[in-house]
């Protein structure tokens, strides 16, 4: 739970610090863009606090790939 809290005090640090500068600037798709970007930061990071598994994003680009790849090695043998 310690690590819950801390990723929690973090992101509201972060976000003390950013927002308001990018209200001021009027940037508003940098500011959706940083929301976005800190509400999945910050969810991989309370899941990763839990010990929750978390996928490897190259498992997935391998799942997607294999088939491309076997071909190509069948062409080429």
């Amino acid at each position: 739970m310690l690590g819950v809290a801390g990723t929690i005090v973090a992101a509201i640090i972060m976000i003390a610090f950013e927002i308001p500068d990018l209200r001021r600037k009027k940037l508003k798709k940098e500011l959706w863009v940083f929301s976005f970007l800190m509400l999945f930061a910050v969810g991989l990071g309370i899941a990763h606090s839990l010990n929750w598994p978390i996928p490897n994003p190259l498992d997935g680009i391998r799942t997607v790939l294999q088939p491309f790849s076997d071909f190509i090695y069948g062409l080429l043998k």
